[in-house]
């Protein structure tokens, strides 16, 4: 497994911004799907503002990815939930199909950390550092929000977005009660879209998982590789091509928690997913 960690990110990160730090809450579901404990807090402006610009992130992922070519391939990334989610009750929990017959509620507010840092937050923080590595990759990008102020999308659309796409990678965080509880895991939709693309999202599931645990500590009691297989997830139901969510960890974890708070965390978590993406083709 090649690293492709920058020094750069993470020495600017670590200046300017101070470890402090809702999700996809124990036996309920990831992806928006179901009310979880989420704080309620307001939208926050975005994580990365008083971190890393945009300019620099591109300058600093064009030397992380220089050895790697994805030119015609199209990643579709989902950052999990959204900033307006809390303020807009009524909206999210309109019901839409969830891709095996029945329906869902639109989208949930996620979880957050004891200091009430947003999921939404942090799963846009980390999309939006991945998206500008897979583009200096030559990668094209779609992500199924433009911004962390808005309501949904949908899970359904979540689902959706990505039909043109090689791969969908959503990012989310868990919510589990215990604070014990630590590390991430991978969801991948069972039973899949056809034979092919439920191995191909497996296959996914596992070459992230196999990045991710170069640096972070697996989930183990979603099993060895740190995989779960589900059918109720309506975001991984309505895509069409190979897709997982991946739980990068657990935000009532003390210490996972102060890691994704952290813009130099936040840069580790999206190498960790540019590497597994990278690997998986």
């Amino acid at each position: 497994m090649r690293h492709r960690l920058l020094a750069p990110v993470l020495v600017l990160s670590a200046s300017l911004c101070l470890p402090g730090l809702a999700a996809c809450g124990a036996g309920t579901e990831p992806g928006a799907e179901t009310t979880t404990h989420a704080s309620g807090a307001s939208p926050s402006t975005d994580p990365d503002s008083a971190g890393t610009s945009d300019a620099e992130e591109g300058a600093a992922s064009a030397s992380e990815s220089a050895d790697v070519d994805l030119s015609g391939k199209t990643i579709a990334i989902d950052p999990g939930h959204n900033g307006g989610n809390a303020d807009n009750p009524a909206k999210i929990s309109e019901p839409v199909p969830d891709g095996r017959g029945g329906t869902k509620a639109c989208n949930t507010t996620g979880t957050s950390t004891n200091s009430d840092y947003p999921e939404a937050d942090f799963t846009w923080a980390v999309a939006k550092k991945l998206r500008h590595s897979l583009e200096e990759a030559g990668a094209k990008v779609v992500l199924s929000r433009k911004d962390n102020t808005g309501v949904g999308p949908c899970v359904d659309e979540r689902g959706t977005f990505a039909d043109d796409a090689d791969l969908m990678v959503s990012i989310h965080a868990n919510g589990s009660e215990s604070s014990s509880v630590k590390g991430f895991h991978i969801i991948v939709a069972d039973p899949g879209e056809d034979a092919k693309t439920e191995k191909a999202s497996v296959s996914l599931a596992k070459s992230l998982g196999s990045a991710m645990g170069e640096t972070f500590t697996p989930n183990q009691a979603y099993g060895k590789d740190a995989i779960s297989r589900r059918p109720d997830l309506a975001g991984l139901n309505n895509a069409s091509v190979p897709a997982a969510i991946v739980e990068c960890g657990e935000m009532g974890n003390r210490e996972e928690a102060k890691l994704m708070e952290s813009t130099s965390g936040q840069s580790k978590y999206a190498a960790a997913l540019f590497d597994g993406i990278v690997d998986w083709f």
